[in-house]
């Protein structure tokens, strides 16, 4: 028999009450108790587990523990492959490309994949799995959005892999709440998770955000899981970076590149020749910059614009890099250098529609609005790596080594970075020049041409 409860609960933070308050007293928000109704049932066969206390020494590890992928830049991100058991969460914005970089993964899997949408039809999956591949295999597909008729097709095919798309379409009937309230998220997850570790059966769930960025549905949802990643990118470029922004079976500090064409996500190996212009005269107001994103060093060019201020305010705008951190800079210019460009508009530009938050790329900022706001360009294969404080000096960053192989590599002939940086990598086909403060880059960059 199924019976019925009436309770409570947060949908910030899923907390339950046996009765309703103006305020949530563990997230301390306003107005986000709602109310649920439960059902009472028996729970699916296929999630009871026999658990037992075992000493960690007798606990057999897992043969073959990763599944490889042919994307090799998905496998980077989730830390060598997509572990047995564990449960991987995927977010971005609506049309970055979470579906496609599933069903990719799904039709070129050396495993079985039940893929399961409860937001498109078969039919739409097929025209989209034969745009990405012309020999779609080893993918089963189930369009539901009822929990326990999934879990029924679960135990019959048993797949190697499942892949939900999405977690706020998918319901249970345990509840009656809406799909995509914060109760039905959080115990359709919790359900999935219990089925991947009792048989060892790895799920990738895709999530929906809200218009903050954050993942819809209760913040506990990204503590469940094992792997959060992320999506990010401007969907006017042609560039994605998948982030990991929790692993707990590899690193955070992985990335991922993707281009988006119309067969879908390629991988970038050498993103750093997509982000530079291969001009071979640089024009005024171009600088590039060494960065690193994760563990990936990459070469980005940074293009300034300085011209006379036509409305009483001068204007300053930024794409790809902090506002705030442009305007630390130019006042450091005008205090530390003496130039006076208070009275001027500035326009920072990173090529590629990508943001960088590495203050590494600072110098190169500073040396592209210098070249723009004196009309002298850079020297050609020139490129730049360190951070500025507010007394003018220049600080060393992190990884110097990785970043200056990487300029090597691309064959640039000089970079310029912090007098206190600690190189242990001895380069042969690059010229380190290590210099104090701004004053010298100055003198370095820009008194030669003059």
């Amino acid at each position: 028999m199924i019976s019925k409860q009436k309770i409570y609960s947060c949908k910030i933070c899923g907390a339950r009450y046996p009765k309703w308050l103006g305020q949530c007293t563990k997230c301390e928000s306003w107005n986000s108790i709602e109310e649920d109704i439960i059902k009472k049932s028996p729970k699916s066969d296929l999630i009871q587990s026999k658990s037992e206390v075992k000493k960690i020494s007798e606990i057999k590890s897992l043969q073959n523990e990763r599944i490889k992928f042919t994307d090799d830049e998905f496998n980077r991100v989730l830390g060598g492959g997509l572990v047995r058991g564990s449960v991987v969460l995927i977010s971005g914005e609506p049309g970055i490309g979470k579906s496609t970089i599933l069903l990719q993964n799904s039709i070129n899997s050396p495993e079985s994949v039940l893929y399961v949408s409860g937001e498109e039809s078969a039919e739409q999956l097929k025209l989209r799995a034969e745009r990405i591949s012309k020999n779609p295999k080893n993918c089963y597909v189930l369009t539901e959005t009822n929990l326990e008729i999934i879990l029924k097709n679960i135990n019959k095919i048993k797949p190697g892999i499942v892949v939900l798309d999405s977690v706020q379409t998918v319901q249970t009937d345990l509840f009656d709440n809406s799909p995509g309230s914060t109760t039905q998220i959080k115990e359709c997850t919790s359900i999935l998770i219990k089925l991947a570790k009792s048989i060892g059966l790895p799920i990738l769930i895709v999530g929906h955000i809200t218009k903050d960025g954050n993942i819809a549905g209760p913040k506990i949802l990204e503590h469940m899981v094992d792997t959060v990643l992320h999506f990010e990118g401007d969907k006017q470029h042609q560039f994605r970076i998948l982030r990991s922004k929790k692993n707990r079976f590899g690193s955070t500090n992985e990335i991922g590149i993707y281009e988006m064409d119309q067969s879908g996500l390629k991988t970038v190996a050498n993103p750093s020749e997509l982000f530079v212009s291969k001009k071979q005269n640089t024009e005024p107001g171009s600088a590039i910059a060494v960065t690193l994103d994760g563990d990936r060093s990459i070469m980005i060019e940074i293009q300034a614009l300085v011209s006379s201020a036509v409305y009483g305010t001068p204007q300053r705008i930024s794409n790809g890099f902090n506002s705030k951190r442009l305007n630390m800079l130019l006042a450091i210019l005008e205090k530390k250098a003496g130039f006076k460009i208070g009275v001027k508009d500035v326009f920072i530009n990173i090529t590629g529609g990508i943001k960088i938050e590495d203050t590494a790329i600072d110098l190169a900022v500073v040396s592209a609005i210098l070249s723009s706001n004196i009309n002298v360009s850079v020297t050609s294969g020139t490129c730049f790596c360190a951070e500025i404080d507010l007394s003018g000096e220049l600080r060393s960053v992190s990884n110097i080594d990785k970043r200056i192989s990487e300029a090597e590599r691309l064959g640039y002939k000089k970079i310029i970075v912090s007098n206190n940086s600690k190189i242990g990598y001895t380069p042969k086909l690059i010229q380190t020049v290590k210099l104090k403060n701004l004053s010298q880059v100055v003198k370095e960059i820009f008194t030669e041409k003059d």
